[in-house]
C-alpha cells in the first residue's frame, strides 16, 4: 500500500495517475511471476516510484537527493532504468498522445510533423565520448534531435552528441517515425536539415519542406510551422532536469524527455496547470 504523506506539487493526481496506471500494472504483472520464482515480490508501489522519477524530473535534483518520503533513491533509479529498457515510457507517451489528440478532435495518428533540434551543455558525469562541440552554437555537450505532431506532441526523439550534424540525425528520426507512423505525409524542418533529409525523405514517401528565415528580417521573427517545435523544447525546459545533460547514457536522456512529456499529456488531458517557477 502507499505510505501516507505529503504530496509534492510534482506528484500525480488521481486523474492522471488513472491515465498511467494500466500501462505499469500490466509490465509489473508480466515480471512478477518471475521475480517471485527468485522470492522477490515487488515492495514499492508504482505510483510512488513514479512520482519519484517526476520529482527528479521536474526539480533536477540528483537521485540520492530524494525526499526520504519516497522509495529509496537507488530503486527508483532501478524502476527508471528498467522502465526506458523495456520501452515503458516511450509506451506511455503514444498512448497519451494518441488520447490528447482524439480528445482535441484530431486523428490518432498524425500525417504531418516537424523536426528540429537543441544544443545543451552537459555535466560533469557524462562521458567524454558520448560529448561534442556544436560549432554552430559554441556548445560542448549533446543534441536532442526531436519530431513534433502539428500541435507539439512528441512523436520520437534521438539524443547525440553535438557534433552530430543535423542531416544524420534527421535522417535517422525520419526513418523512425516512417516506421512507427505510416500515415506521415509532410514534414517540415529548417535549413539544416537541407539537401539529405528531404531527399532522404522522398525515399520514404514524406515531403519535407524546408521553412526559411526571410535574410530581410531582424531579430526574433516567429517562423511559420516551425514555431510548434520550438515550443515543445520550450516545455521541455520547464524541468530542469532537461536544462543540462545529466545523463550517463544517451538513452537515459531520452527518457527523461519521455518522463517530461508524460507530464505535459497527462495535465492536458486532466486541464490540470502545470506549476512554473516563475512568481515562487
Amino acid at each position: 500500500m502507499m505510505t501516507a504523506r505529503r504530496p509534492y506539487p510534482s506528484d500525480l493526481s488521481d486523474a492522471r495517475w488513472a491515465l498511467i496506471e494500466p500501462t505499469l500494472t500490466a509490465w509489473r504483472q508480466a515480471r512478477t511471476a518471475r521475480a517471485l520464482a527468485f522470492g522477490r515480490p515487488p515492495e514499492h508501489d508504482l505510483r510512488d516510484l513514479l512520482d519519484a522519477i517526476l520529482y527528479v524530473d521536474r526539480t533536477g535534483i540528483p537521485w540520492r537527493y530524494l525526499p526520504h518520503d519516497y522509495p529509496p533513491h537507488q530503486t527508483v533509479y532501478a524502476y527508471f532504468a528498467r522502465w526506458q529498457k523495456d520501452g515503458v515510457f516511450a509506451q506511455l507517451n503514444g498512448l497519451l498522445r494518441r488520447l490528447v489528440r482524439t480528445a482535441e478532435g484530431r486523428n490518432p495518428e498524425p500525417t504531418a510533423c516537424i523536426v528540429d533540434s537543441q544544443s545543451v551543455k552537459t555535466s560533469t558525469n557524462v562521458p567524454a565520448t558520448t560529448q561534442g562541440i556544436d560549432a554552430a552554437k559554441k556548445i560542448t555537450g549533446r543534441k536532442r534531435s526531436i519530431i513534433t505532431d502539428t500541435i507539439g506532441l512528441l512523436l520520437a526523439v534521438l539524443v547525440t552528441a553535438a557534433s552530430v550534424q543535423d542531416g544524420t540525425s534527421g535522417r535517422q528520426l525520419l526513418t523512425q517515425v516512417a516506421s512507427d507512423h505510416p500515415t506521415l505525409r509532410k514534414a517540415w524542418a529548417d535549413m539544416g536539415y537541407k539537401n539529405a533529409v528531404v531527399e532522404h525523405g522522398a525515399t520514404l514517401g514524406i515531403d519535407v519542406e524546408i521553412v526559411q528565415r526571410d535574410p530581410a528580417t531582424r531579430g526574433f521573427v516567429v517562423q511559420p510551422r516551425r514555431w510548434v517545435v520550438e515550443r515543445t523544447l520550450g516545455w521541455l525546459m520547464n524541468h530542469r532536469r532537461l536544462v543540462r545533460d545529466y545523463e550517463a547514457l544517451p538513452a537515459r536522456s531520452e527518457a527523461m524527455i519521455h518522463v517530461a512529456m508524460i507530464n505535459l499529456m497527462t495535465r492536458r488531458l486532466t486541464g490540470e496547470a502545470t506549476p512554473t517557477w516563475r512568481g515562487t
